[in-house]
C-alpha cells in the first residue's frame, strides 16, 4: 500500500464562495463531472487558473479572470476548491 507524501508548503483548499471579495486565488480542483469540466473550460476557467472575485451575489460570485468578469452560481461556485494567492498577484 502506498502512502501520499503530504507537502508541507500547501495549503488547505477551500470553495470560491469561501473567497472574500478582493481576494485572488488559484483554482486547485474542480469537484465536478465532465459537463462542468466543459462549461468551466468554455469560460476559460481551468485547474491553475487565477481568479479575483468582484462581488458576492447571493451564494454565486462574480470573478475577474484574464481580463473577463464571470458570474458563477452557488453550485458551482462551491465545486470549485482553490487556493489563496497574495493580494499582488495579477489576475
Amino acid at each position: 500500500m502506498k502512502t501520499k507524501k503530504m507537502n508541507p508548503h500547501t495549503l488547505p483548499l477551500t470553495s470560491l464562495d469561501a473567497l472574500p471579495i478582493g481576494g485572488h486565488a488559484r483554482i486547485a480542483a474542480i469537484q465536478g463531472g465532465r459537463n462542468l469540466h466543459r462549461r468551466l473550460m468554455g469560460l476559460g476557467l481551468r485547474v491553475g487558473t487565477v481568479v479575483n472575485v468582484l462581488h458576492h451575489r447571493g451564494r454565486g460570485v462574480v470573478v475577474a479572470s484574464a481580463g473577463n468578469r464571470i458570474a458563477l452560481g452557488g453550485g458551482v461556485a462551491e465545486k470549485l476548491l482553490i487556493e489563496t494567492l497574495p493580494s499582488e498577484q495579477d489576475c
